[in-house]
């Protein structure tokens, strides 16, 4: 495959969303972008959803979510769009499940979920199938009737309404409206990512409470059972994955600070390779330009695309820069946006489409009094421990 020039892409700026909101879902299908709930600006979870054409550049608003709420789990289903879990009007997450069919433009409730949960990771898988019912009269052994296509979406993790993580991975049959419970995950977590290829679910990352988490595990739909792969080399939260080819990348991130190590955002790429079944020593040649944590990622021809964020000064990223990597054959780039923590899948970016107001860096002098007060307290905190 070739891999086109730098000068083959551009940004463009494309037409705004109706109205200000954090923790929107956004999900592409059928050449449309939807957007799906989110929160205003106080904080309040919304009911709003619309659809973005590209070749009118403008959203239309469509019929309002039957239950307002945030950071929810979406995927498609051919002409349908199920939505999962979140946080709802009690600041609590829901086990809420509605599916709105395209060409009927209506909302239809499902199945809940077992318990209620945000931070919910996704992946769906379709087959064909038959139903029973409609297939009993044959004319010479052959189904009158067209074959439909038996969806099955699986959600693994979640945080429940006593904030824990869940270690559940279930899944929902569409034609019979039930979701079933599969093997637990050997490790708990919500805020995951997780992909599907072949007959295997790919779960990485993640968080338990605040803390990050660098398990990598992998579920096999045939035989049911979980195997664990090689951690993640480093362990952070807020960065990306991206599968491209039979490679996996792991972008970027925040290693959090402990007692003795200060918190620090990273520009690291480590690449695993699904054939060989491990993580490659990567140079830092390969690694990305600016150090950065809470941006989205994805795959475009080849390369591999990284947008906004936010860097070492809490700043919002701004410019767009190139990371060459030849022998990879792919390249980075960055544009200003900001991101939901709630990404379900690779393929799932939630964005705040609205304009933001940069943190401004305090005066070096705040900053120098903040150090000698840090330094101070490091210094109690030792004399603390001989003690």
């Amino acid at each position: 495959m070739e891999v086109p020039t730098v000068k083959d892409f551009q940004w463009k700026r494309l037409a705004p969303l109706p109205s200000r909101r954090v923790y929107c879902s956004l999900l592409e299908t059928g050449g449309q972008v939807y957007a799906i709930g989110g929160c205003d600006d106080n904080g309040v979870p919304m009911d709003c959803f619309e659809v973005y054409s590209p070749e009118a550049d403008q959203w239309t608003a469509l019929p309002p979510l039957p239950t307002a709420r945030a950071g929810v789990a979406v995927t498609a289903l051919g002409k349908r769009i199920m939505v999962i879990g979140g946080v709802g009007a009690s600041q609590l997450p829901l086990k809420v499940v509605e599916m709105y069919n395209i060409d009927e433009g209506k909302w239809k409730k499902r199945s809940a979920l077992r318990e209620a949960a945000m931070g919910i990771s996704v992946t769906a898988k379709g087959d064909l199938a038959k139903v029973a019912a409609e297939c009993m009269g044959l004319s010479h052994g052959v189904c009158r009737v067209p074959f439909l296509l038996d969806y099955r979406v699986y959600a693994a993790g979640g945080m429940g309404l006593d904030l824990r993580p869940h270690n559940h991975l279930q899944h929902y049959d569409m034609l019979k409206d039930m979701w079933v419970s599969l093997a637990h995950m050997p490790t708990p977590r919500y805020a995951a990512t997780s992909f599907l290829r072949g007959s295997k679910i790919y779960v990485l990352g993640g968080r338990q409470s605040k803390y990050a988490v660098n398990a990598f595990e992998v579920f096999d739909i045939e035989t049911r059972s979980w195997t664990k792969f090689p951690n993640i080399p480093c362990k952070r939260a807020f960065s990306s994955f991206v599968t491209l080819d039979d490679r996996l990348y792991s972008l970027g991130g925040l290693r959090q600070g402990r007692l003795y190590r200060q918190p620090k955002f990273l520009r690291t790429m480590d690449v695993f390779d699904m054939e060989q079944g491990g993580w490659l020593k990567m140079e830092r040649s390969f690694f990305l330009k600016k150090r950065r944590a809470d941006f989205v990622a994805g795959s475009l021809s080849g390369r591999v695309i990284v947008a906004g964020g936010l860097d070492v000064d809490a700043l919002v990223f701004e410019q767009i820069q190139v990371n060459k990597a030849p022998k990879m054959r792919c390249r980075t780039y960055r544009a200003h946006n900001w991101i939901s923590p709630y990404m379900s899948s690779p393929s799932h970016i939630e964005m705040i489409l609205t304009e933001k107001e940069q943190i401004v860096p305090k005066p070096e002098e705040e900053v120098a009094q903040k150090k000698k007060i840090s330094q101070k307290k490091l210094q109690k905190q030792k004399l603390m421990a001989r003690e």
